[in-house]
């Protein structure tokens, strides 16, 4: 789907196996940016690099075109495909230094952040060649450049990007959608992360990694709802751990997630991990005030 003159956005679907005979049906969008050159960020989970190519064949380019394929962060559906575009394109690659070892070695990652199919959406470990910084400037040719955020909260190494002269922001997973499963590692961070996107001034377009894109007014109330939902979510964490111990993270993440109107199925470990970095700051009852 082309968004402005200069970027397109592919829908990647996937399955995220919560059970031994369960899955939640997922996706996650791969962003292109065209020029000169063609510079792709993330590249969805294993497998996706077909789709990614055809969808460039389709456009009139050749994916041979695709220079650099920029990480927002680590995940399993960001990185799964890294692997087969390396290959093929011999493109090179960035991603923020606290990314870049669980880009560089995928079994790390199983072990530090295990998810059950996590082998089939990631095909393998990619080489870091350029470590991306809070407040880098990209210069992609014709025009065209790419600041770098940091937006640390989802994962320590969560980048956003914003393109001039189109002003569109590239988010990953720093903003969450309101309703949305709860998956973070920490709380006051993505706040601030959130907060430090809501001052770039002039944003035109909204490109998250969880919903389709956005164009016009509605992006800074989006961040607005994503701070409300992080204090939403806390305000229930916080009501609900009152009645159970904090060893018993199981039942109070089922009720956490009834509350928010979640299907059972959606309390697997990295969802636990979510929760559990709102106990970590339960001192504090209002955290857009913190």
């Amino acid at each position: 789907m082309k968004v402005t003159e200069h970027i397109h956005a592919l829908k990647i679907p996937f399955s995220l196996q919560v059970g031994p005979e369960k899955t939640l049906s997922r996706f996650v969008y791969a962003y292109l940016i065209y020029g000169e050159k063609i510079y792709l960020i993330d590249s969805g989970v294993s497998g996706s690099h077909r789709a990614i190519f055809d969808y460039v064949e389709e456009t009139g380019r050749s994916p041979g075109d695709i220079d650099t394929l920029l990480f927002t962060h680590s995940h399993p559906d960001h990185i799964g495909g890294a692997l087969a575009i390396k290959k093929e394109t011999g493109c090179n690659t960035a991603a923020h230094k606290d990314a870049a070892a669980w880009i560089e070695d995928i079994d790390r990652q199983y072990r530090e952040r295990p998810i059950l199919n996590f082998y089939s959406l990631v095909e393998g470990s990619v080489a870091i060649e350029r470590e991306l910084r809070d407040g880098d400037s990209l210069d992609l040719g014709q025009g065209l450049t790419l600041k770098v955020f940091h937006t640390p909260g989802h994962s320590k190494g969560s980048v956003s990007f914003v393109l001039e002269p189109d002003m569109a922001l590239f988010s990953g997973d720093a903003i969450p959608m309101a309703g949305g499963v709860p998956i973070y590692d920490e709380v006051l961070p993505s706040i601030a992360s959130i907060r430090k996107l809501q001052k770039v001034q002039g944003l035109k377009v909204l490109m998250a990694s969880w919903d389709e894109p956005h164009l016009g007014d509605s992006i800074y109330p989006l961040m607005e709802e994503g701070l409300n939902y992080f204090q939403n979510i806390h305000s229930i964490v916080l009501k609900e751990s009152a009645d159970f111990p904090a060893s018993d993270v199981t039942t109070l993440g089922a009720r956490v997630l009834s509350s928010l109107g979640l299907p059972e199925t959606a309390l697997i470990p990295i969802v636990i991990r979510s929760l559990e970095a709102h106990l970590k700051v339960a001192g504090h009852t209002d955290l857009l005030q913190v």
